[in-house]
Parts: structure tokens; C-alpha cells; sequence
């Protein structure tokens, strides 16, 4: 049987959107942040000539610089002061995790609450400063290689370039903070989306345009139009499936009245990690890639190009690692989102049990099997989404904006701003029938 919040959000309609008055706000607020995130991506940095950039740009946008301008909203092709946007943070993010599962300090931090997170955000962004700075300054010696995209090479334009590229991601890392406390959906997540939908009607144009003139053959054309959709398909039912563990509450007495136990589930998404993996994987090939491809343009040693170019997108090293970087973050944001010690101890104090499974630890084992289980499935279906259309795509030298990643990101952040905003209605809901029941109860006195 479904239950009451599943009854409620059938139920849901225009009429309750209207009279959610903060949920408006809440949405407001969010595409105003978006509108500036949008705005910003069109300031460049100073002391660049546009036009020797962009034919800079050009000869190298297929490659890992192209994926890098789908996650930066087009800031890259353009220098804007958002260029490098959050995957330095991002990556920051990724190394606090992965060191706090290794050290006392930061794991007891962890436990602390609203403090210790706070303590490790404050980290994060230390992090992000200097992994900001490092790839900020990589990028400016690049430019500065470049044949007449710098017009006033020199230390006064690096330093500058650097504050600006810094001062445009911390920025970006603060709205993304104030999207999830005051808007809707995940901020960080919100922002990367907007890029890749901002980009997303010229790529369509780009294709067509491709296969108008012969360039692409029609067939292709069409052939990745359909295989867009059944990724977008794939993508859907992979979200949403989840795999449900069987709940049993035992009879309870009240008085002299025996109660029939009640029976329920545990839900454990078949993707538990969402597109985290994607996202991280992307990350942390791009930091080092990216000032590599810069780098590249201008005089760079032998061994950098070598790195460039076995990077680049559709390369066997590129897809081996982002595949591996998959794998093993869906398994690691795995872990640190559910703890099936946790929820079996839950459990217990409540009195429910999984039938045929004793509560306390052969409860954890069993839900920590399965959830190892489908998380395989989940490991390989991210895999597998993001990966394959990169293959076909990179051979026929199209747009990275409809890939498989980019696909991934646009659904599943659909999907979860949606499942917020139902979060929402139906909390208000819930408000509107208990002041109903309240006023009623007042008129019966």
C-alpha cells in the first residue's frame, strides 16, 4: 500500500503550488542565482585578446578543453571570470572526503555535528583556493604561449588572472551554497546543469548543421538523436528503481486489544550515489588535463603533449580512468551516505526486523550485501551511460554538450529538483490539513 506521502504527491496540483507562497520564493531565488551564474560567464578576464583566443579555442575544443567549456556554461571559449567554475572545488571536496576516511582527526570531526562540518567545509575551501591558484596560474603561462592572445604578457597579467579565476570560483561556490539553504534543489549540482542547458540549443544546431552539409552522415545524425533519447530513457528507470527490503513490526497490546504488527519497506536506490561519480571522475580528470591542454597550446615539452594528447576525449587512457573514477566514487559516496549499521540499529530501537534476519549486526550484514550488490549494477549502468556515447560521438567528432555525461547531470538533477519541490508541496500540504483539523476541532468544542 502506498503511503501517505505517496498519497499526498498523487494528489498534488496546481491550486497547491499557487498557495505554496515560500516554495515561490524558494524557486525565485533560484533563477535569479542562476541569471547571475549565467551573466557571469560572458565578463572575460582582463589583459586577453578575444579573437586570437578564440581561434586558440577552436583548434582545441574537441578535446578535453571542449568538456571542460560544457561544465564552465561556455566561460571557457570565452575566458570569463567563471572559467574554471566549481571543479576545483569539486575537487577539493573529493580529497577532504577521501583523507577523512584515513584520518582519526578528520573522522572525529565528522561526528562532532554542525560544528564539525563546519570545521571541514572551512577545509574544503582552503583546498579549493590552492587548487584554484595552481590551475589558475597553469592556465595564464598557457595563454601567455599562445601567439597573441596576451597583450600585455608579464607578472602584473598573471597575477591577475589568477585573483580573477580565483575570485570567480569562490564566488560561484558561495551561490551554490546560498541556492541549497535558500532555493531548491543542490546548488553546486544546479549551477553545472544550468551551463550545459544554457549550451545545449547551439550543440543541437551544431549536429544539424553537421549533417546538412555532409560533414556527419544523415544516418548518424539521426542515429544519435534516437540514442539521446533512449539514454534519457536508460537514465529515468535507472534513477528511480530502487530495490526493497521487506520491513516486519511485531503484535503489539494495548489494554486488553492485540494489534496486528504492521509491515513496511526500506527503499535503497539501485544509484544511491546519483550523479556524484560522473561529476567527480570529470573533476579530477579535468584539473590536471586542462592546464596540460592550455599549457600545450605554447611552447610545452615533448611530455606534455604526450599527456595531452593521451587525455584527450575518446583516448583509451581518458575513458580507462574516468570509467575507474566512476566505479570507485559510486562506491565511495555509497558508503558515506548510508550506513547500514546505522539503519539496522534503528531498526532495532523501533522493533522492526527484516524476516529471517536477526536484528542488531546480522541485519547490517545483510542490508550492506545487498546494498553492495545493486551498487555493482548502479557502478556499471553510470559506467556504461557515461562512456558509450562519449565513443561513438568522439569518432564522429561531435559536440561533447550531448554525451553521455552531460546527459546524466541534466536528468538526474531534473529528477531530484523535482522529487525537492513534491518535498515541498507536500509538506504544505500536510500543514494545510492539520490547521483544517485544528479549526475543527475548535468548532466541535
Amino acid at each position: 500500500m502506498a503511503s501517505a506521502a505517496e498519497q499526498l504527491a498523487r494528489n498534488l496540483s496546481f491550486s497547491t503550488f499557487s498557495k505554496a507562497k515560500a516554495l515561490q520564493q524558494r524557486i525565485w531565488f533560484t533563477l535569479g542565482a542562476l541569471l547571475v551564474y549565467r551573466l557571469g560567464t560572458f565578463i572575460p578576464v582582463p589583459g586577453i585578446d578575444p579573437d586570437a583566443f578564440r581561434a586558440t579555442f577552436e583548434q582545441s575544443q574537441q578535446g578535453i578543453i571542449g568538456m571542460f567549456n560544457m561544465f564552465a556554461g561556455g566561460a571557457v571559449e570565452r575566458m570569463a571570470i567563471f572559467a574554471l567554475n566549481l571543479i576545483p572545488y569539486i575537487t577539493a571536496s573529493i580529497v577532504v572526503q577521501v583523507v577523512s576516511t584515513a584520518s582519526p582527526r578528520l573522522e572525529a570531526l565528522k561526528k562532532e555535528g554542525e560544528s564539525g562540518r563546519r570545521k571541514m567545509n572551512q577545509y574544503t575551501r582552503y583546498l579549493t583556493v590552492l587548487f584554484c591558484a595552481i590551475q589558475a596560474y597553469g592556465i595564464a603561462v598557457g595563454l601567455e604561449g599562445s601567439q597573441g592572445v596576451v597583450l600585455n604578457p608579464g607578472w602584473f597579467f598573471r597575477i591577475s588572472t589568477v585573483v580573477t579565476l580565483v575570485g570567480g570560483t569562490m564566488f560561484l561556490m558561495w551561490l551554490g551554497e546560498q541556492i541549497t539553504a535558500r532555493g531548491v534543489g543542490n546548488g553546486i549540482s544546479l549551477i553545472i546543469f544550468a551551463g550545459i542547458v544554457a549550451n545545449l540549443p547551439g550543440t543541437i544546431a551544431q549536429t544539424l548543421e553537421l549533417a546538412r552539409t555532409g560533414a556527419i552522415p544523415a544516418f548518424a545524425g539521426l542515429g544519435m538523436i534516437v540514442l539521446a533519447l533512449v539514454v534519457i530513457g536508460v537514465i529515468v528507470f535507472f534513477e528511480r528503481a530502487q530495490r526493497r527490503l521487506l520491513i516486519q513490526y511485531p503484535k503489539r497490546q494495548v489494554g486488553n486489544k492485540i494489534f496486528q504488527g504492521d509491515t513496511s519497506h526500506l527503499p535503497l536506490k539501485l544509484n544511491t550515489s546519483g550523479v556524484i561519480p560522473v561529476i567527480f571522475g570529470s573533476s579530477l580528470l579535468l584539473l590536471p588535463a586542462t592546464i596540460a591542454s592550455f599549457a600545450a597550446q605554447g611552447n610545452a615539452p615533448a611530455w606534455l603533449t604526450t599527456v595531452t594528447a593521451l587525455l584527450g576525449r575518446g583516448q583509451p587512457l581518458y575513458l580507462a580512468l574516468f570509467a575507474f573514477f566512476i566505479i570507485f566514487f559510486a562506491f565511495f559516496y555509497t558508503a558515506i551516505v548510508f550506513n547500514p549499521s546505522e539503519t539496522a540499529d534503528n531498526l532495532k530501537r523501533s522493533g522492526g526486523f527484516i524476516p529471517g534476519i536477526r536484528p542488531g549486526e546480522r541485519t547490517a550484514q545483510h542490508i550492506d550485501y545487498v546494498l553492495t550488490r545493486i551498487t555493482v549494477v548502479g557502478a556499471v549502468y553510470l559506467t556504461v551511460v557515461a562512456l558509450i556515447p562519449e565513443v561513438m560521438f568522439s569518432q564522429l567528432a561531435v559536440s561533447q554538450f550531448i554525451g553521455g555525461t552531460s546527459l546524466l547531470i541534466m536528468v538526474t538533477v531534473t529528477l531530484d529538483t523535482i522529487t525537492q519541490i513534491q518535498s515541498h508541496l507536500v509538506a504544505q500540504q500536510y500543514e494545510g490539513l492539520l490547521k483544517k483539523s485544528r479549526l475543527g476541532g475548535g468548532k466541535r468544542r
